[in-house]
């Protein structure tokens, strides 16, 4: 069992095996700010803090029957204690978070967080009804504000679904387009719906522009950046001038949205198509935009 999934039973374990889906979300973001190195991140949504991780890990443990559900509340149905599994220091701050918050659920748990973790709240739609307008101002303060227009680039390798959709906020990005050929991933979060369903709860249009991409078959037996190099140079010399109706599609939306970002796997800029696809964008007529590598 994935260690982080350990967590989240320990914590409904520690109260007393039930939990609402909302104080589960919010003890889950006070006990992760309280580790070195958190198992789940979380963006800022409906109701505050979200992971979209842990929900799913809940919806595997249910599938499982270690934990059950209704509309409102999550269910410990294992009888396994799995709190002497975790970490000593997570065994700590379990404790910690327990004794804070036992007799502190509901209203007083979501005022907490949206007190102490103001980002979590932007976007909640129930912000007014927990908070008064002066700490309802402190809140929206936080909301990251954005006046570098222009085309963005962004990998998720390496980062959580979390991550990546807090950097896509932080940039304020209107629009994502990704250009991967197939837009499938073993990793969480990134295939094609579940994308751009991620994105768009939080306001962000997904556009998929798979011609743009490199067929998989290409990508294999990269292990040098003069591998890389080569890939690439076909890359510029076929794929680009057979999708100029694309990349004009795409100055356009840049030129309509101001912020719109291209997304494929790879962190590093240099091993991925999207710089030469950037670069491509940058020599058209419409193109009067910086470039990001975020």
């Amino acid at each position: 069992m994935y260690y982080r999934r350990k967590i989240l039973l320990s914590l409904l374990n520690s109260f007393d095996k039930k939990l609402s889906r909302i104080d589960l979300q919010k003890l889950l973001l006070v006990f992760s700010k309280y580790q070195k190195k958190p198992d789940y991140h979380f963006i800022p949504y409906k109701f505050g803090c979200y992971s979209f991780q842990a929900n799913q890990d809940l919806n595997t443990l249910e599938k499982y029957k270690m934990v059950s559900c209704d509309k409102n509340n999550w269910y410990l149905e294992s009888s396994i204690d799995l709190f002497p599994e975790l970490k000593i220091e997570d065994q700590r701050i379990l404790k910690a978070v327990h004794s804070q918050f036992k007799n502190k659920l509901g209203n007083d748990l979501i005022k907490h967080t949206y007190q102490h973790y103001p980002y979590y709240a932007i976007n909640s739609s129930i912000l007014g009804k927990i908070l008064d307008s002066n700490a309802v101002e402190k809140v929206l303060n936080n909301k990251p504000v954005n006046k570098l227009n222009g085309l963005y680039t962004i990998g998720y390798e390496g980062i959580s679904l979390e991550q990546y959709l807090n950097k896509l906020i932080k940039y304020d990005i209107k629009i994502l387009c990704d250009v991967r050929r197939n837009a499938l991933s073993m990793k969480y979060g990134f295939s094609k719906s579940q994308l751009k369903y991620a994105c768009e709860e939080l306001g962000i249009q997904y556009i998929h522009f798979p011609e743009l991409g490199i067929q998989s078959d290409q990508r294999k037996f990269l292990f040098t950046q003069t591998d890389y190099d080569k890939l690439f140079k076909q890359y510029v010399l076929q794929t680009i001038p057979e999708t100029i109706n694309s990349q004009e599609i795409l100055v356009q939306l840049i030129n309509r949205n101001k912020r719109v970002a291209i997304t494929c796997f790879e962190a590093d800029i240099c091993k991925c198509h999207r710089l030469h696809l950037a670069e491509s964008l940058k020599k058209l007529k419409d193109f009067h935009f910086r470039i990001y590598h975020i």
